[in-house]
């Protein structure tokens, strides 16, 4: 079944997107206001069935709400009758911060992504055999985290150094009554490990902050893809177990691996591996659902000391050599808990109300985050003329380390100038997901970060530290 919108109302949407590329901080707030009005008046968005579409159309994607499925020439589906399909997606948003961080403004951030998928089964016969990549350009999307609050957790996961990139590209072998698979090439952690699908509603939900602060360059994570191999084992429809080996530094994005085309072999590896256990995941039963994740990672490579040097004085002293202690390696374990609450009768198990948490932990004494917790609530489908809407709220926690925190007293010591200790940073959101048509959704969004950077001192005010700052936005999502 397609669902419709008013004209009139498409046509105020159109004009406030255009439109928010040019507002200042005051404005993203009345934006989101008239934005979320818009919504109401568009009308009821209908529910649809969201088995992929026999075209080879993503679920959900604009493309059902088109004549011919946005196909009038039959290209997509004589593709998909071969084992190729492919799409594309738009993610846009307008944000601005009226108070704290280190700039107030409003900014426009933009992500296009494109991807490409294959059963080689269906294209040349090769049994269990598929293909993937994907590809994005990223444009004004470094400036809400870096240069307007300085905050170490995600502000926006479609933040990125502005480029053109190549990310994942690989071979999928299935084995074993596709119980068993070996995927191979270059891949990303972040599209199976250390995630809660519950969480992905909200803009701040991102690679852990405990990893993207922690591994080199901040992990095989998005925006960045490396090469590796991966195994997966499901021997029942309820457990699976994942480990997979990557290169250890995908290298830094801005300077070294700009376009995600350097596929970096060389490096001391990441190890990860998680075990999954899934409940209650079929429309008809009768419980709750919920998935449990237990997972962690082993890095080869060295990490320095976090107040030490090789001779065992702190980095804060004048005497010091100027050289990071270092250790051999590094590891952290977490787990993730997703659980639905409340599910309607005959409700998906993504419906109703569910919760999330993801926490993890690894050693203080070489790692500037010691410490990760987040959790929230989503509400699903609980407006009868709007069963695809989403509303939720968030909370993400990182604990700096104590071995850091420990050098910030000694560098107040030795120098005597008295400035912040860092101790954590906390980031709370609310996001309301409103789906116009299949494919085409906004997203109204407040969040408020607590002690930016962890509670680093201001660049031009050395003895205070980054303020607390709220922040407005609205998302779009188009796919197509």
């Amino acid at each position: 079944m397609r669902c419709t919108i008013d004209p009139g109302a498409m046509r105020t949407i159109i004009a406030i997107q255009t439109h928010l590329q040019k507002l200042r901080w005051r404005q993203p707030l009345a934006a989101t206001v008239s934005l979320a009005a818009a919504l109401f008046v568009a009308g009821p968005a209908v529910g649809e069935d969201r088995d992929k579409n026999p075209d080879g159309i993503p679920s959900p994607s604009i493309a059902t709400s088109l004549p011919a499925n946005g196909d009038p020439t039959g290209t997509h589906r004589w593709f998909a009758t071969r084992g190729i399909t492919h799409g594309l997606s738009y993610t846009s948003e307008v944000l601005g911060n009226p108070s704290g961080g280190v700039r107030r403004g409003g900014l426009y951030e933009g992500k296009l992504e494109g991807f490409v998928a294959a059963d080689l089964e269906k294209l040349i016969g090769w049994n269990g055999l598929s293909f993937f990549s994907n590809a994005f350009q990223t444009h004004r999307t470094s400036g809400a985290r870096d240069q307007h609050l300085e905050s170490l957790i995600t502000i926006s996961n479609i933040e990125a150094t502005p480029s053109t990139r190549l990310s994942e590209f690989w071979l999928e072998q299935k084995l074993f009554n596709d119980r068993f698979s070996v995927r191979a090439g270059q891949i990303t952690a972040d599209a199976e490990f250390f995630i809660s699908e519950y969480s992905k509603m909200f803009i701040s939900s991102d690679w852990p902050t405990i990893t993207g602060a922690n591994l080199p360059s901040g992990g095989p994570a998005y925006p960045l893809a490396t090469p590796g191999v991966r195994l997966k084992f499901d021997p029942t429809e309820n457990w699976t177990a994942l480990a997979a080996l990557f290169n250890g530094d995908p290298g830094d994005q801005a300077t070294v691996n700009r376009h995600g085309t350097n596929f970096r072999m060389s490096d001391p590896p990441l190890l990860m591996g998680e075990i999954q256990y899934r409940y209650n995941q079929d429309k008809d039963a009768k419980g709750l659902a919920g998935i449990l994740r237990l997972g962690a990672w082993h890095h080869f490579g060295e990490f320095e000391d976090q107040r030490f040097d090789d001779t065992g004085v702190s980095m804060a002293n004048p005497l010091s050599s100027g050289t990071a202690r270092l250790f051999h390696g590094t590891s952290g374990i977490y787990g993730i808990v997703d659980q639905q609450i409340y599910r309607p009768e005959g409700g998906e198990p993504d419906s109703g109300v569910s919760v999330f948490s993801r926490i993890a932990a690894t050693p203080s004494d070489r790692n500037l985050v010691d410490f990760y917790l987040d959790g929230g609530t989503v509400f699903s489908g609980m407006l009868p003329s709007r069963p695809d809407d989403k509303f939720g709220a968030s909370f993400i926690y990182v604990h700096i380390s104590d071995q850091a925190r420990a050098l910030d007293r000694d560098t107040i010591a030795f120098s005597g100038v008295n400035q912040p200790l860092r101790d954590y940073e906390m980031t709370f959101e609310l996001s309301y997901q409103a789906q116009i048509v299949p494919g085409l959704a906004v997203q109204p969004l407040f969040q408020y970060i607590v002690h930016p950077g962890g509670h680093v001192p201001h660049t031009l005010a050395p003895a205070s530290p980054v303020k607390s700052g709220a922040l407005f936005g609205v998302r779009s999502t188009i796919v197509f």
